[in-house]
């Protein structure tokens, strides 16, 4: 036993380093979210109305950042005089120049005026729901009030996809009707549009498209009916066999079975039209890029001056709760202009790695690391990694998320690395340009491809096709065949 005095020095993640660490990984829109609660909830914040800031002369010089020490207007030194002499302890920042000058840098994009989008143009003209598809042709079926009852029990069960997610049982229960009466109810549900619709698996959804038509193909049904799991194994010779028919004979009903829908409701509307908002937007101007922040939506934010007199004539117990509020405040205030200074300079590094794609587009996409664009900005990848996550640019050659310009790439015979994204195109229009029955093998786009300097494995171009959804090439010909 002994006591011993040791210094270290450990990283301690406090409340407000962790809230700037996850202001880093918000989109635009929901930085926007957090500040407008911060808003709400913190009496000492307030929004700089943009009216207020473009006629105020802070808003034509953007004053230093709020933890930098810097002279005062002449105008603001009575003032300043009058809070630091009463002031009971010192607080780690300029108070008055938070509470009265400061207006953050805002990007010319923020100030500009905008056209409002026409109104036509929000989310118009969406496909009508499934559910209310459903119930108005069961409207127009029976008018009786018990099946109308069990028929809006089943359709309240029917999935995004169209499938059926409870037992007869479970609906009998429900609706107090018999089993067999709900039972009749869902055949009468299974005959509506769309074809397959009530279906409790995707045997019997294939099997109610089929026998829709008025003459059925048996050799299909009975492919559905007694021969599904090797269907689903593509082991059409042994089904030939069984069946006792020729392989062709097959593989026309194979053809027809493939054209069903396995998902009856996915061509109706299911309310999750998504709407991206860049954060960043890249844009030349002569030879150069810019880059530009989208802020729009974001409040300007200052602290209160009205809570100068409480900070001065309260006692100890509100001053503790305003200095609270205050440092709250200030550090919100700082944690959103880090973000957007180092949100612009990850946007500026990639610019200067991916020139070439910017100006002539995909096939020029350079490979890149997390770690490279650390190095260029001497930041570490981790917060690279937090920048880029959930957020969007709008560049040239289209709308990206950033995290697509971080890839790995393939070694070429000079040397170069070429981006995977760009050998991937390379695949893809290998296959698109197959012609008649051929469909190149795994080994022959390998081979093609080291012919045009690339160093490339076949497993890797078999990955790279699998990420593209390309089919193997026996079954690319036996598609081909059929066509």
């Amino acid at each position: 036993m002994k006591l011993a005095l040791r210094q270290t020095q450990r990283v301690v993640m406090t409340p407000l380093l962790q809230q700037a660490i996850q202001l880093l990984q918000l989109s635009t829109l929901e930085l926007e979210q957090v500040v407008r609660k911060e808003l709400e909830e913190n009496p000492l914040l307030e929004e700089v109305a943009t009216d207020d800031a473009e006629a105020s002369p802070a808003a034509a010089t953007p004053e230093p950042a709020v933890a930098e020490t810097s002279p005062q207007p002449a105008d603001d030194a009575p003032r300043e005089a009058a809070v630091e002499g009463e002031r009971a302890d010192d607080l780690p920042f300029d108070l008055n120049q938070v509470m009265f000058d400061h207006v953050d840098e805002r990007t010319p994009v923020s100030t500009e005026e905008r056209d409002e989008l026409p109104f036509e143009n929000l989310a118009g003209g969406s496909a009508p729901l499934l559910a209310d598809h459903l119930a108005e042709q069961l409207r127009l079926a029976t008018n009786d009030e018990e099946t109308l009852r069990i028929g809006l029990a089943i359709i309240g069960n029917v999935d995004d996809d169209g499938y059926l997610r409870a037992e007869i049982e479970e609906i009998a229960e429900g609706t107090g009707s018999p089993s067999d009466r709900v039972a009749e109810v869902l055949r009468l549900v299974q005959g509506f549009d769309p074809r397959g619709v009530a279906a409790r698996s995707i045997q019997e959804c294939l099997l109610l498209q089929l026998t829709a038509d008025p003459e059925p193909d048996p050799v299909s049904v009975e492919i559905v009916e007694q021969h599904f799991e090797d269907l689903g194994r593509r082991r059409y010779a042994e089904i030939a066999r069984v069946m006792k028919l020729p392989l062709d004979r097959i593989m026309e009903s194979v053809e027809e079975i493939q054209a069903l829908e396995p998902k009856p409701g996915r061509q109706f509307g299911q309310n999750d039209s998504r709407y991206i908002v860049p954060d960043v937007t890249i844009q030349k101007v002569g030879g150069d890029y810019v880059v530009i922040l989208n802020e729009e939506g974001i409040p300007r934010l200052r602290v209160n001056s009205l809570y100068r007199s409480l900070l001065r004539r309260s006692g100890d117990e509100a001053k503790q709760y305003v200095e609270q509020k205050i440092r709250s405040a200030v550090w919100l205030i700082k944690s959103v202009e880090q973000r957007q200074r180092t949100l612009r300079k990850v946007v500026q590094s990639l610019v200067n790695f991916q020139r070439d794609f910017l100006d002539k587009g995909l096939p020029h996409l350079r490979p890149l690391a997390l770690r490279d664009v650390g190095d260029d900005i001497s930041m570490h990848e981790s917060t690279i990694s937090r920048v880029t996550t959930n957020k969007y640019v709008q560049t040239p050659q289209g709308l990206f998320e950033l995290k697509f310009f971080f890839h790995s790439g393939i070694a070429s015979t000079n040397g170069a690395m070429v981006s995977s994204v760009s050998v991937k195109q390379m695949i893809r229009e290998m296959v698109e340009k197959e012609e008649g029955g051929t469909a190149l093998s795994d080994q022959e786009i390998a081979q093609a491809l080291r012919a045009r300097g690339l160093n490339i494995a076949r497993r890797t171009v078999a990955k790279y096709r699998e990420e593209l959804g390309i089919l193997p090439s026996h079954q690319r010909r036996v598609r081909a065949g059929k066509r």
